[in-house]
């Protein structure tokens, strides 16, 4: 699945307070009756919820509800947004699971939006990276500044 929508540009991310991912589940697990259980996998591919939470300028709002209703179908639609997991602030296919709550009023001129977005598919390493690439996951960090800081520009 692929979405040409993207959140739009001039809105902030989502905030951090009360920001986390919470996967569908992955495995089902049945009880025995001599109270041992059984696991087995059921799902590779689950979504992942997240609760954002968006604090808007009272422009950032009217455009936020405008691109809500119109460019993705009053919230049905798939589209493009900037939020961060374990493998980066990065663009994620996602979508609204419910009418999000708000505005509430923040401040003078400040507005207060809370929903819960859906991302299609649980951000995770790939299992080629984790196969063959661990050493440069593990030492991310240092390639950066090794590349960025160390070398010489060309």
């Amino acid at each position: 699945m692929a979405t040409n929508i993207d959140f739009p540009k001039m809105l902030p991310t989502p905030l951090r307070n009360r920001y986390g991912l919470k996967s569908g589940p992955t495995f089902a697990r049945t009880t025995m009756a001599s109270g041992r259980a059984k696991q087995r996998p059921v799902n590779k591919v689950v979504p992942t919820m997240v609760p954002v939470t968006f604090l808007l300028t009272q422009e950032q709002a009217q455009i936020f509800e405008g691109w809500f209703n119109y460019e993705i179908n009053y919230g049905t639609a798939w589209f493009n947004c900037q939020l961060d997991s374990p493998m980066g602030l990065r663009p994620y296919e996602c979508r609204f699971t419910d009418m999000y709550e708000g505005p509430k009023l923040r401040g003078l001129r400040h507005w207060e939006y809370t929903a819960q977005l859906e991302i299609f598919e649980r951000p995770i390493i790939t299992e080629d990276w984790y196969t063959n690439g661990l050493q440069f996951v593990q030492y991310a960090s240092i390639f950066d500044l090794a590349i960025n800081q160390e070398w010489p520009s060309a």
